[in-house]
């Protein structure tokens, strides 16, 4: 194994350790290998199992067991069964949604909703929460709000744009480049920027947050990682969510942000005085009633 990169991941203690050891399965030694497999076949039963009995199990010794530990990042056997029981109270093991080609529709059906509860939980609880209340107060001042993104990220930005009367300022959605450097251009200070992207490593997207930035916008940016985004905003919104995109393309990641402008946006109108959410109560009466079916 990489010990460059098992030195990362025991660095990195917060993270779900199924995750990590699926991850990280193909790089273990052949005996640390079999030790995984007994794990993620059956994560609840290790929770009660004791190194002699997990040794048993994979068919090793009880110090290579103590070795898989290690190399997963943990400081011992005990240390392992606590981050093993956090991710399990997340729900769903992450690995169970593993898509295989005999899998029937209502199986992938299953995995794949297990899996994204699993992992809007996961991005939940690591919701930096005066983050959500920075960034609300600078959404709640400001004069107008413009939304950026590419691709899925793009799709986030319509609806944040969708949702503008919840926001109360004028909103645009930004999904061309070009336009994106014009609008940015021409922002001043009271505008806010809201960068979205769950890489946050998009050139194009970090040049825009600049731009902003230096003609006084604040800027807030939805990101899945401690990105390089995040060293040109004024408030980092950190998402993260467990991603797998060994079968299929996933939407975790963008059905976690669209949960966030949810949250903005709600939280943004709760603060509105009481004759603006009036005025949203009425707007959505109406839209009810477009809805409805007219008689013939």
């Amino acid at each position: 194994m990489d010990t460059d990169a098992g030195a990362e991941i025991r660095g990195n203690s917060g993270r779900n350790i199924i995750e990590i050891i699926r991850n990280m399965r193909s790089d273990l030694r052949k005996s640390d290998r079999k030790v995984a497999d007994i794990v993620l076949s059956d994560p609840q039963r290790m929770l009660n199992a004791t190194v002699g009995e997990t040794a048993t199990l994979a068919q090793v010794s009880q110090p290579t067991v103590l070795r898989f530990t290690t190399a997963i990042g943990c400081n011992g056997f005990q240390d392992f069964k606590i981050r093993l029981a956090q991710s399990l109270a997340f729900g769903t093991p992450a690995t169970h949604s593993v898509l295989l080609d005999t899998d029937k529709p209502e199986i992938v059906a299953g995995k794949i909703f297990d899996y994204t509860m699993t992992s809007l939980d996961w991005a939940r609880s690591r919701l930096d929460n005066a983050a959500l209340h920075k960034a609300i107060d600078i959404l709640s001042e400001a004069k107008s709000i413009e939304f950026f993104g590419f691709g899925a990220s793009g799709i986030v930005a319509r609806d944040a744009q969708q949702k503008f009367p919840l926001f109360g300022v004028p909103c645009g959605a930004q999904l061309d480049s070009h336009q994106q450097v014009m609008v940015a251009a021409m922002m001043k200070p009271g505008d806010v920027a809201f960068l979205i992207s769950n890489t946050g490593t998009t050139r194009s997207i970090i040049e825009i947050a600049r731009i902003a930035r230096d003609n006084g916008a604040a800027v807030v940016c939805l990101t899945g990682s401690d990105s390089p985004l995040t060293n040109y905003s004024d408030v980092s919104l950190i998402i993260e969510t467990l991603e797998n995109t060994n079968m299929y393309t996933p939407t975790i990641s963008r059905i976690a942000a669209l949960v966030i402008i949810d949250i903005l946006s709600t939280s943004v109108a709760m603060r509105r005085p009481a004759d603006e959410q009036a005025r949203i109560h009425q707007m959505k009466r109406q839209l009810s009633d477009m809805r409805k079916m007219q008689p013939i």
